[in-house]
């Protein structure tokens, strides 16, 4: 009994564990960038598009396309950060525990 007592008591921690990582990803912010920076978005831990700033001198109606694509490629970099993030505070939540190629949490 003392086995499932200690291995409870080691879920318990670990749910708390990831409680706390799942609001320290709520409140981190990344910023992806495209175009020198002419173009900036802004992403919290989690994902959720927080803010999009565009330099006015891009803006050009005849060029729509290109503005649209460095909006993406903002969105990409800002993503590939939010992730690492999200990697790295995972790794904290689970103590240095190695977790299975391609783990992926649950947002």
């Amino acid at each position: 009994m003392k086995n499932l007592a200690a291995m409870m008591k080691s879920a318990s921690q670990m749910q708390q564990k990831m409680a706390d990582m799942q609001a320290e990803l709520e409140s981190a912010t990344v910023e992806g960038q495209a175009g020198a920076g002419l173009v900036r978005i802004t992403l919290s831990g989690k994902g959720e598009m927080k803010s999009i700033k565009i330099d006015p001198k891009i803006i050009d109606p005849a060029d729509a396309a290109m503005l649209a694509d460095l909006i993406m490629a903002a969105h990409a970099d800002a993503k590939r950060k939010a992730e690492a993030v999200a990697a790295e505070a995972m790794q904290k939540a689970a103590g240095g525990m190695q977790l299975p190629e391609g783990f992926k949490l649950p947002f």
